[in-house]
């Protein structure tokens, strides 16, 4: 199991478009992801429950990463969300 501290950002936070994105990308790999804001804790591979963590920017998640290809999927959660989603400024 892994788990990383990464803090949103991208100025508008956590909505749809990087929702999306964050779900899309937890969905390529076969292990367990879950993202964990204050004292709740989702399956990134739901956008319905990455999009209710509402999360702004400057708010800080910790994921979790456990079994086949955790290293894989914790690189590729951390990179997206540190890139801003590829949103620009």
């Amino acid at each position: 199991m892994l788990t990383r501290n990464v803090t949103i950002v991208n100025k508008l936070g956590l909505h749809a478009r990087p929702a999306a994105l964050l779900t899309k990308t937890a969905n390529l790999f076969d292990c367990r992801i879950t993202i964990r804001k204050g004292d709740k804790t989702i399956d990134a591979k739901s956008i319905l429950s990455v999009m209710t963590l509402a999360a702004k920017c400057d708010t800080e998640l910790t994921v979790t990463a456990d079994g086949p290809g955790e290293a894989a999927a914790m690189e590729s959660m951390v990179s997206l969300i540190e890139s801003g989603f590829g949103e620009e400024e």
